[in-house]
């Protein structure tokens, strides 16, 4: 069905200005927490959720990410500009099939059950063209704000304070085709979505720290001791 998502974008060609010296001489996505870089962390979840495709998209000293990721024969999407997140979808599309499919940011860290499988199984597409994955704000590390989103009893999203975009979600790649500009944020994207009533979103049921900022790593490895106690 080509609206079961099979496939992945995983994004990876932020700067990481905020990470600092951390970022300095590497891209975000190889930062190591707990011993294993960042997206190996996030391709974990891919693995375990038997995605057939992963596209991973890059710009800052992407021969690193690359080299790291030669093993694997992923396809790679290169930004020589940066794009948003909107327009870094766009540009892999031509990697990507037609249909629906997940993205997932490659600078947080999870525990308890996988993000993928979770989007996956509330996936309705006659209803949604994106469901994005939301944290309470209660299990959210790493983040500061009021949050992005409010579901109503339905999953139906609206913008308030609320549950904190996770990185995760499926999004109807038609949808993504269609934006006028090369260059956007997904949040212009989900905006028009949420107008129409096509946006939806679940509750991750499980732990999730942000890794934007250099004291996220010592979060996350925390996270991550407690999830194995």
């Amino acid at each position: 069905m080509p609206d079961r998502p099979d496939a992945l974008m995983l994004f990876a060609a932020g700067l990481g200005t905020r990470m600092g010296a951390l970022t300095a001489q590497r891209p975000k996505p190889l930062i190591e927490v707990a011993g294993r870089p960042l997206i190996d962390h996030a391709l974990a979840l891919a693995e375990g959720a038997g995605l057939g495709r992963i596209v991973v998209n890059t710009h800052y000293l992407p021969e690193q990410i690359a080299a790291h990721l030669a093993p694997r024969g992923l396809s790679l999407s290169h930004e020589p500009e940066l794009l948003e997140t909107g327009g870094g979808l766009k540009a892999a599309l031509p990697l990507l099939p037609s249909g629906a499919v997940f993205t997932l940011n490659s600078d947080a860290i999870w525990t308890g059950a996988n993000p993928l499988a979770e989007l996956r199984a509330a996936w309705d597409p006659a209803r949604m063209d994106a469901l994005l994955l939301l944290i309470p704000p209660a299990a959210a590390r790493g983040h500061a704000g009021q949050g992005d989103f409010l579901p109503d009893a339905a999953g139906r999203l609206r913008r308030a304070p609320g549950a904190i975009y996770s990185g995760a979600q499926i999004i109807k790649t038609a949808a993504v085709a269609a934006w006028p500009e090369r260059i956007f944020s997904l949040n212009r994207l989900w905006d028009s979505l949420i107008a129409e009533g096509r946006a939806f979103g679940t509750l991750h049921r499980g732990g999730w720290c942000d890794v934007g900022r250099p004291e996220g790593v010592g979060l996350a490895e925390a996270l991550l001791a407690e999830a194995d106690v």
